[in-house]
């Protein structure tokens, strides 16, 4: 019997690895045949290039492989997450150790990025978000947090760190792309999330005025901590203007794609031509996605916890980490409440919840109204102009995905531009 060491598998190559990603929930090219090329390799992780026929797009996509020589993604191998730990630890000495990582497990049902549940001997639970697309530049959802947290704000789970890395890039002058590989913060088990309770309320005709309430005060609580600790900046004529022009792109392509948009038009651009023309308030860092199912009801007294602030999906990186308008969170949330009614209408036992929603909605203004210390009525046009477009990208959504609920978008915009023309 031979005393030597079996052979190491030998790494996979760019081939190999296209089969393999084409599979994972994250590969966002879905239905075509990717072509890898890889940039970096280093410390555990690799960096693949996939010239997509919709545009070229960089993965993070570490691997190992396993007894019968298939591969295994790494985040599932408690030992690479270990090193994945201590590297986060070392790239930011000043914030609190994650400590060793004793145990780990991948949270299932994520599309974008993969999140990593880790047992630590120093921190307790910690939950490691891999981002999957990278992108050169900061990541809104680490540097927003990570100033939110700085600042003593207990609206966000604690921050341990995060991990920067660099990658070849021929497109950059210097040749170098710079940004975030993973994040790592508190996790905070057994939660659920707003959308949740809301529904749960909703469905038993139990009042989420006071909730809501609260949920208002708490996002005032979360914008006026990050006008403090991000730069600010004045709304001036350019950025109005430029974004102004996205949203009257998006309604020209809602209008070409959802037929049902078409007749409303001429009154949403009144409605945004009134915006661009109000006063508009400081701009700043925000969330920038925000609904029901992005924050977190932790018993009181520390109530609600605000989750993932990447920004909208569909924007570039460096657009989302932009000062923008706060009412773009408010306008979300709105979204948010009248989706709850929606979605019980389409339940196989309906429910009217269109009060419900009503009350909601009005308690949550009044509680972002109390913390920011504004009256939002002075900002009605602008408000209503920024949830007239979310409910547009919407009504585009439900016309690609579920065309059964592409009502509950439309009767946001008609009732929209009927109460912004009175």
């Amino acid at each position: 019997m031979s005393d030597e060491a079996p052979a190491k598998a030998p790494d996979p190559t760019d081939r190999t690895l296209e089969g393999w990603i084409a599979h994972q929930r994250w590969y966002t090219a879905k239905g075509s045949t990717p072509r890898l090329r890889t940039l970096a390799e280093a410390d555990g992780t690799r960096l693949v290039l996939d010239d997509a026929p919709t545009g070229p797009v960089l993965y993070q996509a570490p691997v190992t492989r396993v007894g019968d020589g298939s591969l295994r993604d790494a985040t599932t191998d408690t030992e690479w997450v270990r090193a994945l730990a201590a590297r986060i630890d070392a790239d930011d000495e000043s914030l609190r150790p994650i400590g060793t990582v004793t145990g780990s497990r991948v949270l299932s049902g994520e599309q974008s990025n993969t999140s990593v549940i880790c047992d630590t001997d120093a921190a307790g639970q910690v939950i490691v978000k891999v981002f999957r697309v990278l992108h050169h530049g900061d990541n809104p959802d680490v540097t927003t947090q990570l100033a939110l947290s700085a600042a003593g704000s207990d609206r966000v789970p604690r921050v341990f760190g995060a991990l920067r890395s660099s990658w070849p890039d021929a497109g950059r002058a210097d040749g170098t792309a710079t940004g975030h590989l993973a994040f790592a913060q508190e996790f905070l088990p057994g939660l659920e999330d707003a959308w949740r309770v809301a529904l749960r309320d909703a469905r038993a005709g139990t009042a989420f005025g006071p909730d809501a309430d609260r949920l208002g005060a708490a996002l005032a609580e979360v914008h006026r901590t990050l006008a403090t600790a991000l730069p600010t900046e004045p709304a001036d004529d350019s950025r109005r203007a430029a974004a102004i022009a996205t949203m009257h792109a998006r309604l020209d392509a809602a209008a070409r794609e959802a037929p049902a948009v078409a007749e409303h038009v001429d009154a949403v651009r009144e409605v945004y031509a009134r915006a661009e023309r109000a006063v508009w308030p400081d701009l700043q860092r925000i969330h920038g996605d925000l609904h029901l199912g992005q924050v977190l009801a932790a018993p009181e007294p520390r109530g609600w916890v605000f989750l993932d602030f990447e920004g909208e999906p569909l924007r570039p990186l460096d657009e989302r980490s932009l000062p923008d308008v706060t009412l773009r969170d408010v306008a979300g949330m709105l979204r948010s409440f009248d989706y709850v009614a929606g979605a019980l209408a389409q339940d196989d036992d309906p429910v009217d919840a269109a009060g419900w929603a009503h009350a909601a909605r009005s308690a949550f203004l009044d509680g972002y109204q109390r913390g920011t210390g504004t009256d939002l009525r002075a900002h009605r046009e602008l408000l209503d102009a920024f949830e007239l477009d979310k409910a547009v990208y919407e009504v585009v959504y439900e016309t690609r995905n579920r065309p059964d609920w592409v009502g509950i978008p439309l009767a946001a915009v008609t009732r929209l531009v009927a109460r912004s023309s009175v």
